[in-house]
C-alpha cells in the first residue's frame, strides 16, 4: 500500500477547495449572466407591450372615427331621403290648391273632381315609384300580419274569415307592411243565429 504524506495531503485539500471555489464563481458568473438576459429580455418584452398598447389606441381611435362617420353618411342620407320625398309632397300640394283655386274661379265641382283626381293619379305614382304599394284584400282570407279586421260579417255560403269589405286600404313597401289593411271579414253563422234563421224561414 502506497503511503502518502501528510503534507501531500494538505496540497490535495486546497486543491480540491480551490476547485470548489473556482466552480463557484463560474456558478455566479453563468447566475448573473441569465439574469441579465432575463432582465434584457423583460426590458424587450416590455417595450413591445407598449407598442402594442399604442397601437391599440390609435386602432380605437380610428373605430371611433370610422363609426362617427358612418353615422353622419347615415343621417345625411335620411334627410336626402325624407328632402326627396317631401319636394314631391309639395309638388302635390301645389296641385291641390290649383285645383281648388280653379274650382272656385269657375265654380265647377267637376273641375275640382279632375283636380284631385290627377293629383291622386301623380300621388300614387310617386308611391309605387318609392316600392309602395296597396295590399290587395277583398276576397282574400284574413291574414292578421296584413289585416286589421273590425267587424264581422254571418254569411251561410260564404268561406270563413275571408275578407268581404275594405274599410281603409293598407299598404306594402317593398313586402314590407307599412299599414294593415282595416277590413270586414266574412263568418259562418253561429248555431244561435242560425236557429234564428230557420224560424224565421
Amino acid at each position: 500500500m502506497k503511503h502518502i504524506s501528510p503534507f501531500s495531503q494538505a496540497q490535495l485539500y486546497d486543491t480540491s477547495k480551490g476547485d470548489t471555489l473556482m466552480g463557484e464563481e463560474q456558478q455566479k458568473k453563468t447566475n448573473v449572466t441569465q439574469i441579465e438576459k432575463l432582465e434584457q429580455a423583460l426590458d424587450d418584452e416590455r417595450k413591445r407591450s407598449e407598442e402594442n398598447l399604442i397601437r391599440l389606441k390609435y386602432m380605437q381611435a380610428d373605430l371611433e372615427n370610422l363609426r362617427k362617420r358612418f353615422d353622419r353618411e347615415i343621417n345625411e342620407a335620411k334627410e336626402h331621403c325624407n328632402e326627396h320625398l317631401i319636394i314631391q309632397l309639395l309638388e302635390i300640394v301645389d296641385e291641390l290648391e290649383m285645383a281648388i283655386k280653379i274650382s272656385c274661379s269657375s265654380n265647377s265641382a267637376d273641375t275640382l273632381t279632375q283636380g284631385v283626381e290627377m293629383t291622386l293619379q301623380k300621388l300614387n305614382k310617386m308611391l309605387k315609384n318609392e316600392g309602395v304599394s296597396p295590399i290587395d284584400c277583398l276576397g282574400e282570407p284574413f291574414d292578421p300580419s296584413k289585416h286589421d279586421a273590425v267587424a264581422k260579417t254571418e254569411k251561410d255560403d260564404a268561406k270563413e274569415c275571408t275578407v268581404v269589405e275594405e274599410v281603409r286600404k293598407g299598404y306594402a313597401m317593398k313586402e314590407k307592411v307599412i299599414r294593415p289593411s282595416i277590413v270586414k271579414v266574412v263568418v259562418k253563422p253561429s248555431s244561435k243565429s242560425q236557429k234564428e234563421m230557420n224560424l224565421n224561414e
